[in-house]
């Protein structure tokens, strides 16, 4: 049997795609945003003094990053409700996405400041700074330069993670596809379609990120 490819039939569905990508965006870009905080947060908790505080940070840090996102999303979605905290489809990805990329970016802040020397912690104390503008000036910032990368790949990884909450009936780009699909079937060329957005968006952030530590991360770190 012979296919013939025909995406005329789409045309009047950009919109549809358009949409997808801003909704995957949107969601990326919150989830990055919150996760990035949970990840200072639990980089910050794995380096305590404290024993206990060290061991719960480490212990999410595994279970996040030793399990399956998609079981991350039911868990949240469908298991939390017999808890009580029943989340709308968006909630609940914007947490599951929040809770894995802070782990993953727990790992790399706190590789980015164990790079910094001891001896700037001690060069700080003994300038008079508190412990927080230790971190601040003297430890966040030089880290910062040395993350950005891995950051800016977390965000690109975060975008297209983004396709697996469509299993909980998320709106975003594969979710989109999947209704122009049950709409069209012509699922060859929806999926296409749908794969070179995903390949554009993540093009499009991995050259916009590589501009910005290009041109302006040493005015950032400064």
């Amino acid at each position: 049997m012979t296919y013939r490819f025909d995406f005329g039939v789409l045309l009047p569905f950009w919109e549809q795609f358009l949409r997808g990508c801003g909704l995957t965006i949107l969601l990326a870009t919150c989830s990055i945003v919150i996760g990035l905080a949970i990840g200072i947060v639990t980089a910050l908790a794995k380096g305590s003094l404290f024993r206990s505080v060290r061991l719960i940070a480490t212990s999410y840090v595994e279970l996040i990053r030793n399990t399956p996102f998609l079981v991350q999303v039911f868990f949240i979605y469908f298991g939390l409700p017999t808890l009580g905290l029943a989340l709308k489809p968006w909630s609940a990805a914007i947490l599951a996405l929040s809770v894995n990329c802070g782990a993953f970016a727990a790992e790399v802040i706190r590789g980015g400041i164990d790079a910094i020397p001891k001896g700037q912690y001690e060069a700080g104390a003994a300038l008079g700074l508190k412990p927080l503008q230790v971190f601040r000036y003297i430890v966040l910032k030089p880290a910062l330069r040395i993350i950005f990368p891995a950051l800016s790949g977390q965000f690109v990884l975060a975008l297209l993670t983004t396709s697996i909450v469509s299993s909980i009936s998320a709106e975003e780009l594969t979710a989109v596809a999947q209704s122009l699909d049950t709409m069209t079937f012509r699922s060859f060329e929806i999926y296409i379609v749908a794969t070179a957005l995903y390949l554009a968006m993540s093009l499009m952030f991995a050259t916009i990120f590589k501009l910005v530590n290009r041109a302006c991360f040493s005015y950032l770190v400064k």
